[in-house]
């Protein structure tokens, strides 16, 4: 990963998975005053200063091998989310998914095909062997993204995970190296 540059992942027609770029700060803001995004990501980015130091951050996670994080965006155009490894371990082979979207592109299926296009980049391109996406019991929306993108369901973390209003159980999905 350091060795390179972050690649560009077309997803779908009229979506693509792309580095965050400074002038993308609003749309950091603007999650960041999403309640829903607020209560499974626990994010906070109360300015575009902040948020350009928050993409600064996701270059460095990327030059470090720590995690590969991208923009859902419209090819030349707007941000509709976030998706991205995150505990890239690339000894062991393995990531956790992350991702959220904005309220006006929730409910088209989008991240299903980002998860699904992140997946075989991290399973073919970058060599890992297992990547897991977690997500709280309360939250079956996420439950869902998981079942549709190929990721089994592998059992129930207690407490795992804490979030806005506490800490929740989460559930464990995984997709590993052959599953695709």
């Amino acid at each position: 990963m350091a060795a390179g540059v972050q690649p560009v992942l077309d997803v779908s027609v009229g979506l693509e998975l792309r580095p965050w770029r400074p002038e993308d700060a609003d749309a950091l803001v603007a999650a960041g005053r999403d309640a829903a995004i607020r209560q499974w990501n626990l994010l906070t980015v109360p300015t575009a200063q902040d948020a350009r130091r928050r993409i600064a951050r996701m270059h460095e996670r990327w030059r470090a091998e720590e995690a590969a994080i991208w923009a859902m965006a419209r090819p030349g155009g707007e941000v509709l989310g976030l998706l991205g490894w995150k505990d890239v371990d690339l000894a062991a082979g393995s990531a956790e998914i992350v991702y959220w979207v904005l309220p006006h592109a929730r409910g088209g299926g989008l991240v299903v095909d980002a998860v699904r296009r992140a997946g075989r980049w991290a399973l073919d391109e970058l060599g890992l062997h297992r990547l897991t996406l977690c997500h709280s019991t309360a939250n079956p929306a996420s439950c869902r993204v998981a079942e549709k993108a190929g990721y089994t369901f592998e059992g129930t973390m207690r407490s795992a995970l804490r979030h806005a209003d506490g800490r929740h159980d989460q559930h464990l999905h995984a997709l590993v190296a052959g599953d695709l």
